[in-house]
């Protein structure tokens, strides 16, 4: 699962050729949560209050190179990197 985003500990991860809806995981401190990319609501797992904002935050500001992101992995090509929250 490639890492596509880095930031504040969190590290944001992409499947190739992943299920529907478009979503992408994040992982912090071993704790993973998934989250829809259209409506950017945690669809999987639990993570802390702050971490969840940053990672809403971070998505909504990168919400179609996510799209692109996903594109790119439903056709089995590693995505692009996105940058991280600053």
């Amino acid at each position: 699962m490639p890492t596509i985003s880095r930031f504040f500990g969190i590290r944001i991860l992409m499947r190739l050729d992943d299920h529907n809806p478009p979503h992408f995981h994040a992982d912090y401190g071993g704790q993973i949560a998934v989250f829809d990319i259209r409506t950017l609501g945690m669809t999987e797992g639990n993570l802390p209050g702050r971490i969840h904002g940053l990672i809403i935050e971070w998505a909504s500001y990168h919400r179609e190179e996510l799209m692109a992101a996903w594109e790119a992995a439903k056709a089995g090509k590693v995505p692009n990197q996105i940058e991280p929250l600053s």
